[in-house]
């Protein structure tokens, strides 16, 4: 089992450092700045009355803020950390590139702040399903009896992680393509990008960008780039990376797989990329049962998190013990309720078309609750492999004509009921319709394919509608 390559170490002592945003990342970074010896400023854009609490804290902790400017580079500047939400064409990013300052993020910051000794990176990135994965390599690699955690975009945060008291073995990070970007140093044991489809084009302003940026997960990798048979650009992506000498392509699939590969055999997940004379063998890991939910895309997730604990040296039986233990975070095609013989899921954390496809692949036939905010994205192309598995459509939500539309054009036999409220009942009578809708057999599917902002705080508050909602209709005995 590798140990991760250590950054030297900074002198911290005196060193003008800009944090770009007050915020989750943000204020943790400037007071472990503030504690190593830095004189740091935070800038913020928004001067509410969040921001103004905030702001008093640190100010009380030595440490300057400065609200409703965060366009503009203090002066004296040597460094700015910025959090993972500011674009990269924010103007006091292009005052630091004219003036020669370089930039990081807040996982870089952790990067380059790690000890001697410190605990290996396995890195998961990728449009959809990167928690999940993080969560199930994290339950692998503790059934294997290794001290690690589920850190970076979710669990612990990767300063605490690095800074803390707890040594770990190895860690499970999770990567967004924005974190990605503003950590150039970071060098992974073994990574993966589980996919790529078109996201956060907003902020990276091209596919090509977002995909260059995910891409960066696999520089400098040790052991293996994970990627994903199914999704040729996760290929290409390993092929473009700078790796170590003896870093080897590991790819994972749903079908049967080559030498170098994880995929999936007559109802087994099986390894024929981590075994003597792979050309012959494959090593049994687990059974699709053991998967929980056993959908296509969550098998895909589980293939990959078992490839980077392969990767790290993780014996079979811990990869099995550790699916086996693995539950989901809620409203991830989360069985709800059956009602009537009819299935109620909630995924609602599929907050675009990709994710939305993948949960329509795993049933049918299916009565599909969808709409919302779409992001700039079209529903064609989804509409067009899902078509043969829908028995109806619900369409709620702001943007939800776009989605009715595009069921007109490729599956208009598909009975569509079209919601035009937004209040607090919108998903109870969501899901009124589609029980009218669907039949003994049928799965009632939420996976909207948009943000939740317009009806909704977020995505968790959506599923939470609609499982009342689910529940209140099975209490009535209406289905």
């Amino acid at each position: 089992m590798g140990s991760g390559q250590v950054t030297e170490q900074l002198d911290w002592n005196g060193k003008k450092v800009t944090v770009a945003g007050l915020g989750v990342s943000g204020i943790p970074a400037a007071r472990v700045l503030h504690g190593l010896g830095a004189l740091v400023t935070v800038v913020n854009d928004g001067d509410d009355e969040r921001s103004r609490a905030q702001a008093a804290e640190l100010e009380a902790e030595g440490i300057t803020v400065r609200l409703g400017d965060g366009a503009t580079l203090p002066s004296g500047t040597e460094l700015i950390v910025t959090t993972p939400g500011w674009r990269p064409d924010k103007p006091l990013f292009t005052a630091a590139a004219e003036a020669g300052v370089e930039i990081w993020g807040d996982v870089e910051l952790a990067w380059r702040l790690r000890g001697p000794g410190a605990a290996p990176w396995l890195a998961v990135t990728g449009t959809n399903g990167k928690t999940t994965t993080v969560r199930m390599l994290a339950s692998i690699l503790e059934a294997a009896g290794l001290r690690t955690a589920a850190v970076g975009n979710i669990g612990v945060s990767l300063l605490d992680a690095v800074l803390g008291g707890e040594p770990y073995d190895v860690l499970a990070v999770e990567l967004s393509s924005y974190q990605l970007h503003w950590a150039p140093s970071v060098r992974a044991h073994s990574a993966t990008v589980l996919n790529l489809a078109p996201d956060h084009l907003d902020w990276h302003g091209s596919m090509e960008a977002y995909a260059a940026d995910k891409g960066r997960i696999y520089e400098g990798n040790q052991v293996a780039c994970v990627y994903n048979v199914a999704d040729p650009a996760t290929e290409d992506l390993v092929r473009e990376a700078d790796v170590e000498e003896g870093c080897r392509a590991i790819g994972f699939t749903l079908g049967t797989p080559g030498p170098s590969q994880l995929g999936v055999v007559e109802g087994i997940l099986v390894d024929r990329a981590f075994v003597p004379n792979r050309q012959k063998n494959a090593q049994e890991l687990a059974e699709v049962a053991d998967v929980q939910p056993p959908a296509p895309h969550n098998i895909a997730n589980a293939l990959a998190a078992a490839a980077l604990a392969r990767a790290f040296g993780v014996e079979a039986k811990a990869v099995r013990d550790g699916l086996k233990a693995f539950r989901p975070d809620p409203h991830r095609i989360e069985l709800v309720e059956e009602i009537g013989g009819v299935t109620y899921v909630d995924d609602s954390k599929a907050t675009n078309t990709h994710a939305a496809e993948a949960s329509l692949a795993a049933y049918d036939p299916i009565v599909w609750i969808a709409g919302g905010l779409a992001k700039g994205a079209t529903f064609d192309e989804l509409v067009q492999k899902s078509a043969k598995r829908l028995r109806g459509a619900v369409l709620i939500g702001a943007d939800r004509a776009l989605i009715r539309e595009a069921l007109a054009r490729h599956a208009p036999e598909v009975p569509v009921v079209d919601l035009d409220r937004t209040d607090t009942g919108a998903m109870s009578e969501a899901v009124r319709e589609a029980a009218g809708l669907a039949r003994p057999g049928d799965t009632v599917l939420l996976a909207p394919a948009c943000a939740s902002m317009d009806m909704f705080t977020n995505y968790n508050k959506r599923g939470e509608a609609f499982a009342d909602a689910v529940r209140a209709l099975a209490a009535t005995g209406d289905a």
